[in-house]
This record gives C-alpha cells, sequence and structure tokens, in this order.
C-alpha cells in the first residue's frame, strides 16, 4: 500500500439512497474505519476542533488506539463538524483516488443524517429554515421588532437559554424590504458572449441577500449593469439547501432541490450563467447536489453554468469584455478567503480582481473562520467557533504593510460579520464591506 497520493482528488458520489447509508451500525463501521487512518496521521490537527475531539478520545482510552474509544464518543466528533470539506481538499493524502477511500466530509455528513433522523432539536430545525425565518422577517414590523430583540441584551438571554443561540453572538440584521421585491431591472444591452463566459447572466439572490443583505444583491446587478452584462434574476427560488444539508436533513435539501434546479436548468439551457454572491450556495449547486444526484442532468447543466461572481467577472476581464474604468483606490483591504469558496477550486478571482484595483493594497488571509453558517451560532459552539477564529482575527488586524485595514472583508458576509466581531478594538476603524460592494465602491456607481 502506498503512502500518500500525488493524484488530483476526487469524489464519489454521496450514496444517500442506499439503505445501508442510514444504518447506525454500518454508520459507525466506516467512522472507526477513517478515525483509524486519521489517528495514524494526525495532519488536520490544526484544521477545527472536530480533529483534536477524535484524538484527544484516543489518547485517553484504555488503549490509546481507536478501538478503546466508546462508540457513542463518535458523535462528540460528528457534532464539531461543519462539513468546510478543508480536510478533504487541501490535507488529508488519503482521499480517492488513493485505495483508502478517505472522505471525512461525506461520512460525517452520513453520521448527521443518521442522527437527524433519530431527531434534532427544534433550534435546528429553525435556523436550517431560512425561508420561513425570512419571509416572517421581511415584514416591515416584523424585522424591526427581530432587530430590535436581536441587540437587546435581556431577549438575547432568554434565546440563549431557551433556544440556545448564544447571546454574544452578533447576529445579521433583517433588511425591511427584500432583495427580490427592490433590484432594478436590467437594461437592453445586447448579449455579448465571450470564450471563457455567457453573456448574460442570471441571478440565484440566496436567502441572506433576499432577507439580510440586500445591498449585496444591489451591488452585484449595478456591476453588471455597469459593464453592459444583461441579467434577469431567476423568477422562483427557495433556499440552495446548505443549512439543511450541513443538518443531515437530506430529505429536506432534496425538496428544496426539486423546486430549484427545474428552474435553474431552463436558464442554464438557454445559455445563461448562473450567479449567486454567497460561496455556499454557489458550492451547493457545483458540488454538493450533483454529488448528490449524479445522473439528473438538470442538476449537471446548473452546475456547468454555476458561477462565483468574482470567477466570472476575472473570466470576463480574460474576454477582454469587463470595463476597467475605476475611478475611486480603497486604501487598505484585509480580505478573508471562505472555505466554500476555496472548495470551489476555481483560485483566489476575488484577490485577484481587488488587486487590480489602482490605489489598494490587500492583505489575504486564507484560513477558515470558525463560524460556518449555523454552528457559530449556536451556544455549546460559539466558544469553539472564536477559538478557530483568533489566527484570522489576528491576521486581519493588520493590513498589507502592518497597519490597520480600511476595510474588513470576505466572500461569505457571514463570516465577515464573525471576523469582525473577533477583531474587536484592534481595528475598530475598520469597515466591513463585501467585495462586491468593494468593486462598485472602486467604479464610483
Amino acid at each position: 500500500m502506498r503512502e500518500g497520493s500525488l493524484e488530483a482528488p476526487t469524489r464519489h458520489p454521496l450514496d444517500w439512497k442506499n439503505p445501508e447509508f442510514g444504518d447506525p451500525a454500518k454508520a459507525e463501521q466506516e467512522l472507526e474505519r477513517i478515525f483509524g487512518i486519521c489517528h495514524g496521521c494526525r495532519r488536520c490537527v490544526s484544521l477545527c476542533t472536530a480533529f483534536p475531539t477524535l484524538f484527544d478520545l484516543v489518547d485517553e482510552s484504555p488503549t490509546m488506539e481507536v478501538d478503546g474509544v466508546k462508540k457513542d464518543d463518535y458523535w462528540k466528533v460528528v457534532d464539531q463538524c461543519y462539513l468546510c470539506d478543508l480536510c478533504y481538499m487541501t490535507k488529508c493524502p488519503y482521499v480517492p483516488p488513493h485505495p483508502w477511500n478517505v472522505d471525512f466530509p461525506h461520512v460525517m455528513l452520513r453520521a448527521k443524517s443518521i442522527k437527524f433522523e433519530k431527531g434534532t432539536k427544534l433550534r435546528d430545525r429553525m435556523l436550517s429554515s431560512t425561508d420561513a425565518l425570512g419571509k416572517l422577517a421581511a415584514i416591515p414590523v416584523v424585522a424591526q421588532t427581530v432587530n430590535f430583540v436581536n441587540r437587546n441584551s435581556l431577549a438575547r438571554g432568554a434565546m440563549h437559554s431557551v433556544l440556545g443561540v448564544h447571546k454574544d453572538r452578533e447576529l445579521p440584521p433583517y433588511a425591511a424590504k427584500k432583495f427580490r421585491s427592490s433590484f432594478k431591472t436590467s437594461s437592453s444591452f445586447p448579449v455579448r458572449d465571450g470564450k471563457n463566459t455567457p453573456g448574460k447572466v442570471a441571478v440565484f439572490s440566496t436567502c441572506y441577500v433576499n432577507y439580510n443583505e440586500p445591498g449585496m444583491g444591489h451591488d452585484l446587478v449595478a456591476i453588471l449593469e455597469h459593464n453592459e452584462i444583461p441579467y434577469v434574476v431567476v423568477e422562483r427560488e427557495v433556499c440552495c439547501g446548505m443549512p439543511k444539508f450541513e443538518l443531515g436533513d437530506l430529505d429536506g435539501v432534496s425538496k428544496l432541490k426539486e423546486t430549484n434546479v427545474p428552474v435553474l436548468a431552463r436558464y442554464a439551457r438557454e445559455g445563461y450563467a448562473i450567479l449567486a454572491a454567497v460561496p455556499s450556495c454557489t458550492l451547493m449547486f457545483k458540488q454538493e447536489l450533483p454529488l448528490m444526484y449524479p445522473d439528473d442532468p438538470d442538476t449537471a447543466a446548473v452546475r456547468d453554468a454555476m458561477f462565483d461572481p468574482f470567477e466570472y467577472l476575472v473570466l470576463r476581464r480574460k474576454d477582454g469584455l469587463l470595463k476597467t474604468d475605476f475611478k475611486q483606490p480603497l486604501g487598505k483591504i484585509a480580505y478573508h478567503i471562505p472555505c466554500h469558496s476555496r472548495v470551489q477550486n476555481v483560485g483566489q478571482k476575488t484577490r485577484e480582481l481587488l488587486e487590480s484595483l489602482p490605489g489598494t493594497e490587500v492583505k489575504t488571509v486564507e484560513r477558515c473562520s470558525g463560524h460556518d453558517g449555523t454552528w457559530g451560532v449556536k451556544s455549546e459552539y460559539f466558544d469553539n467557533s472564536m477559538k478557530i477564529g483568533r489566527p484570522v482575527f489576528r491576521q486581519m488586524a493588520e493590513a498589507a504593510d502592518g497597519a490597520a485595514p480600511d476595510y474588513v472583508s470576505s466572500d461569505c458576509p457571514i463570516a465577515a460579520r464573525h471576523i469582525r466581531q473577533g477583531m474587536g478594538d484592534e481595528a475598530k476603524d475598520a469597515v466591513k464591506a463585501h467585495p462586491l460592494t468593494l468593486l462598485r465602491k472602486a467604479y464610483g456607481i
């Protein structure tokens, strides 16, 4: 058996409809097999708290091997994993096509699915129901009330004790007006296809942009308008499914897919590039759904048409079709690359474009921030999320020349909020701004 692999990682489809997938005994066998390999390697110890949890369990067991760890304790490791995929993509030498076939995220997902089927907390079901929460909070009076509650220390104390949402976590506000009800309609520009890019765009707005930060969506369509790229906002959408995926609710993911994919597939076949401003949503359509439905032509069509916004814009520039009439220097930017951007394997496209802006210095941090969707919101994981993010907070607090940054930015708006909270007064004057917001500012539009 060879040690490690020099071949490019490949991902096997998720065999989630196989009855053995949900068999707890079979799942524990696979957990034990993979845990044994991880214990013998320990290369991922610095990535998150899942691996230190596993290694502590092994080291404190009677045998100091995986066979000495109680099966019930396996779930302690599962709970610490938030499916960032970095172990698979950046660290593990035993991923497929290596014959050991180590896919740590997929075995974690399998375990989470089994745990979900046994029953899950009301809080977890609520947090993963982003559309339901967003529709309720999007009512103007309700939005104001929710935002007040989220800022009120007494109310947050009650949420901490009753719901398990940590009292110190800064939560994103809800907007009084949704993006989908307020976006500017595209001008009638001619479609200019490039060698690398379709010349028209369908915008999948995402729950977060629609309900929490519609400004990100307005920034995206303003950039498309400035570059004379005709666009539409998809006629119907629901949550991409990532919150339910991370919870292990695969049937819930499937129901959302059945709404989204037929609509998006039509845009894909009509020659649109599909853009989503949140990396987790892009990744869901690029990787997770294709792995769940490897033989579905609609899912494949959406996958092939889906772009990260900066991936699309950089390719557009390569095609000679992106305007570079930047008017506003941005100064010093501390930029964080989120895990779900890195896993897409498209390179550092956001950094590349930001660094091309005149009068702009970019300090790039390529490390997990530790928040990951709803995981860092939960009271039992808040401290760990802040611990994981501490190196990122420290690095982001200094711009390229060691001075404090003017802007703190990440493609993931939740990670950016988490990082800005963790930085505290170390960069008190730094403004949190999404890269799309920064690019629009640089254009002066």
